[in-house]
Formats: structure tokens, C-alpha cells, sequence
């Protein structure tokens, strides 16, 4: 099957989502806590650029199409999934340091 214009368009429009997709990952960071004299920790969201290229093979247009929108669909459905976790990831754990660091803050203010 030849590939109509509109295909190759698309297909050349999408191939930087091809070449490179980035996912949302949750990053443990230390900080020092002046009001409480304390090193606290934190979860930030960032994110990191994943290489999704895979070089096609010898196939034929239909074969490269499904392996082309595959690939596509896979970039696109990454950033968004991996959002949602790491982010639940990060209002978990900033949860549990928050909560961590209220009983050291109250600790160091009980010992001045």
C-alpha cells in the first residue's frame, strides 16, 4: 500500500515525539530548615527525556505505519501516566516528611 501525502505529513510531524518523549519522575531533594534547625527532605517533580526511537526494520508500509503509531501512541501516553504516579508519589511522600518534620521541629523547639 503507497502512503497518501496526508500519512506522510503526519508522519513527518510526528517524529520528534518519536525521537525523544519525556516522563514526569518524583527526586528526593535535602534542604536545611532555619525555623527548625533541621535538614528536611522533599519530593519535587521532574523531568527526564527517554529516548523512544527504535530504528525499523526491513518492513513493509503497512508494518511501518503500525510500528510509527505505535511508537506515537506509546510517546504521547507516557508523559501523562508517569505524571499521575510520580505525583502521587510526591503528595505521599512530602505527606509523610511534612509530618516527619513537624515532630523534629517541635523537638528542637523544646530543647532551646
Amino acid at each position: 500500500m503507497k502512503l497518501n501525502t496526508r500519512w506522510q505529513n503526519l508522519l513527518v510531524a510526528s517524529a520528534p515525539i518519536i525521537l525523544a518523549a519525556c516522563i514526569v519522575v518524583p527526586q528526593k531533594i535535602q534542604y536545611y530548615d532555619k525555623d527548625c534547625q533541621v535538614v528536611s527532605k522533599k519530593y519535587t517533580l521532574t523531568t527526564q527525556e527517554v529516548q523512544t526511537y527504535r530504528p525499523v526494520g526491513n518492513c513493509s508500509n503497512d508494518e511501518c505505519v503500525k510500528q510509527f503509531a505505535s511508537a506515537v501512541f506509546s510517546a504521547v501516553i507516557m508523559v501523562p501516566i508517569s505524571a499521575v504516579v510520580s505525583g502521587s508519589i510526591v503528595i505521599v511522600g512530602n505527606t509523610f516528611y511534612w509530618l516527619e518534620k513537624q515532630g523534629e521541629c517541635i523537638s528542637a523547639v523544646e530543647d532551646e
